[in-house]
């Protein structure tokens, strides 16, 4: 990877592109936030997008941050988020996925993701994912984290179909922890959680899951939260204090289950 000559929009990225909360929070649960922020550093143009559409959910996961940095503070569990807009690069998506860099999301047409050179992808590859994949494994690699949570947010009305669907406790091949999640939410059956819902695996939303937890045989989750219910103080309180509960409550049982 030569460094010598960046392009505009690299001299304005952050030194760093991974916030870690809590390096040393002494919990077994490693949280990660892929999709924290709608930054977009000057020199892409906002991507052609308007201001409207480049602070929208297609940008990132809102409320995400805030509830994930909630549950850090009460489990003291550290967290790895990412700094950059999930439209310059999805660190959810692996660089080989045509999504990992959309020139469509839902209806909006991103025209400065639109026919990139594969050299300026690989740029975003290399400045973006790879920086963050490198945090994420360190933390995983170099700490006793035995349990694996992703915490997003989706829009309530995608397409223009309504959403049902409160909170979505999401899995890959490994559903141990999404098991024990949802019979722990029905002992408070405060929203409407799904599983595997409004995604699931078959939507390419699980790489993280895949790259750090699968492979290692980690506990491991994906937490989907309605952003309407993340507006406000109000909302991610009550949303952090209800998953910190079903998360203590779902380990207790893994933990008491036969091995």
């Amino acid at each position: 990877m030569n460094h010598s000559a960046k392009p505009d929009w690299l001299a304005t990225l952050p030194e760093n592109v991974v916030e870690t909360a809590r390096p040393d929070g002494a919990s077994a649960i490693l949280l990660v936030c892929e999709h924290a922020s709608r930054f977009i550093p000057e020199g892409l143009g906002n991507l052609g997008l308007d201001a409207a559409a480049a602070q929208s959910h297609i940008a990132w996961d809102p409320g995400a941050l805030a509830l994930a940095k909630r549950l850090s503070e009460a489990l003291d569990a550290t967290l790895i988020a990412q700094k950059v807009s999930r439209l310059v690069y999805d660190c959810n998506r692996p660089p080989d996925s045509a999504e990992a860099v959309r020139a469509e999301s839902e209806v909006y047409h991103i025209p400065g993701n639109a026919g990139l050179s594969a050299a300026e992808r690989d740029k975003r590859t290399d400045y973006i994912y790879r920086p963050f994949q490198k945090a994420l494994a360190a933390a995983v690699q170099t700490r006793p984290h035995r349990v694996l949570v992703t915490i997003h947010s989706f829009t309530p009305v995608y397409n223009g179909v309504p959403r049902a669907v409160e909170v979505g406790i999401l899995h890959d091949s490994d559903r141990r922890l999404a098991d024990a999640m949802l019979n722990a939410a029905v002992q408070d059956p405060a929203y409407n959680v799904q599983r595997n819902a409004p995604y699931g695996p078959e939507d390419g939303v699980t790489h993280t899951l895949r790259e750090h937890a699968l492979p290692r045989g980690l506990l491991n989750v994906m937490i989907e939260v309605r952003n309407d219910l993340l507006a406000d103080e109000a909302g991610v309180t009550a949303m952090a204090a209800w998953l910190h509960a079903r998360l203590k409550s779902a380990l207790a049982a893994l933990a008491g289950a036969p091995r």
